[in-house]
């Protein structure tokens, strides 16, 4: 890809200023990444989100910050099925396709990640929840202390917690409306207990919902992420 040089001049130290007068601080190389405006944002996701579509993946957010003189562009990608790093592959290539033939980010360099999201991403969209129906949660609501319970039950307005408080479980519905945060909790004895189900299979009578879970792509905390870097 073509490198673009930054827009704008930089500003010289007389202008605007009386004799003597002492430069206004600049920021550094090293200062904290700064985030853009929200309207550029907007337009990266109403362009981006076709363009993931067509490569059977769905957007879940694009993050923008800038890094002294840098854009960093963070683009999530996901499905019901999980994603491969195939998958992050092809859409990191539309991706920086579409962005290298549009004009939405104007002539500022900037570095391209491609990844699917982690799996302690918080729980924000209907599909999130209906994604992680069977696992573990930590919910915070209004006013309240944060519950951890595992999803048992899902509609449109409620979702429904089994809670084991010292090995007594007990089940709580909750108002969707009133969660403020809810983020999936990572559970490492996850694999040996999807092991001992299937073995059991044959009687799947005394299955119990908590144990019968399923695995997908994103059951790792680690993201599977592409990153394309346009050169100055």
């Amino acid at each position: 890809m073509t490198a673009r040089p930054p827009n704008g001049r930089r500003p010289q130290e007389g202008d605007g200023r009386k004799p003597g007068a002492t430069p206004a601080a600049r920021s550094s190389r090293g200062s904290a990444p700064r985030t853009p405006d929200s309207g550029r944002r907007d337009a990266v996701v109403a362009m981006l989100g076709p363009v993931v579509a067509g490569s059977g993946l769905e957007l879940e957010d694009v993050e923008l910050r800038t890094v002294g003189r840098r854009l960093v562009m963070r683009v999530l990608v996901d499905s019901e099925t999980g994603v491969s790093l195939d998958q992050v592959a092809t859409a990191s290539t539309a991706v920086s396709e579409a962005l290298d033939g549009s004009r939405v980010l104007g002539d500022e360099p900037y570095t391209l990640e491609v990844s699917s999201p982690g799996v302690d991403r918080p729980l924000t969209l209907p599909r999130h929840w209906r994604r992680s129906v069977g696992r573990l949660v930590t919910v915070t609501q209004d006013g309240g202390k944060p519950t951890t319970g595992r999803i048992t039950e899902l509609d449109e307005d409620e979702v429904t917690l089994e809670i084991d408080e010292k090995g007594r479980k007990r089940r709580t519905t909750l108002a969707l409306p009133t969660i403020t945060r809810a983020v999936v909790q990572v559970e490492f004895s996850r694999v040996a207990a999807v092991d001992l189900d299937a073995d059991n299979d044959e009687n799947p009578a005394d299955d119990e919902p908590l144990d019968d879970e399923d695995t997908d792509d994103n059951d790792s905390t680690d993201d599977d992420t592409d990153t394309d870097e346009i050169e100055d």
